[in-house]
């Protein structure tokens, strides 16, 4: 029975991983001969295919599915990535252009990483007009000349809090807490 496209696809993630058949058996608790079974041309069903997905980083749903297989998830370097913007909240841009970069860099151009910029975008976007608005709401109520300064903090405290959440989620669930039905980029 010649390999499918899907077994071809698990043995060059594993491939790419570094991984040797043995040390993908240990890390997923699987067996040396299931492995070699998968990858001879044996479709994973049921407990096999959660712990291959996990071990490798991939969707549960992406093992039936061969052509979105061949693109990985390196969930370590998402949440790098994603942290990468706690780094530079406060300095305008940056937390896109940062994400941006390292994104492409690592070749992790991913719903997730999408959904990390497209949250730093709409947040840059929204934050700045608040900032704005309450410059103004400063000026016209003649509010304590600190009120600026307070709002800028609190913008990016919640940024903050909203980038370490995600983090969080990223480690334990594979998904973005705070994330949007769509992506800009």
């Amino acid at each position: 029975m010649a390999p499918n496209q899907v077994q071809m696809n698990i043995k060059t993630i594993r491939e790419k991983k570094h991984l040797t058949q043995e040390e993908l058996a240990e890390q997923s608790g699987l067996s040396i001969r299931t492995i070699q079974r998968i990858e001879a041309g044996q479709k994973p069903k049921g407990h096999t295919a959660k712990v291959l997905a996990k071990t490798l980083g991939l969707d549960l749903s992406s093992l039936n599915k061969p052509e979105k297989l061949t693109e990985t998830v390196n969930y370590s370097l998402v949440k790098r990535i994603n942290l990468s913007t706690a780094f530079v909240c406060f300095i305008p841009l940056l937390n896109i252009i940062l994400p941006l970069a390292l994104t492409y860099h690592y070749k992790q151009n991913n719903n997730l990483t999408k959904g990390i910029v497209t949250l730093q975008i709409l947040w840059s976007i929204v934050s700045t007009l608040i900032f704005f608005i309450s410059g103004f709401l400063k000026l016209t109520f003649d509010l304590h000349h600190q009120t600026t300064l307070w709002v800028a903090i609190i913008l990016i405290v919640i940024n903050l809090v909203m980038i370490l959440i995600n983090s969080a989620n990223i480690d334990k669930h594979k998904e973005l807490y705070f994330k949007l039905r769509y992506n800009l980029i």
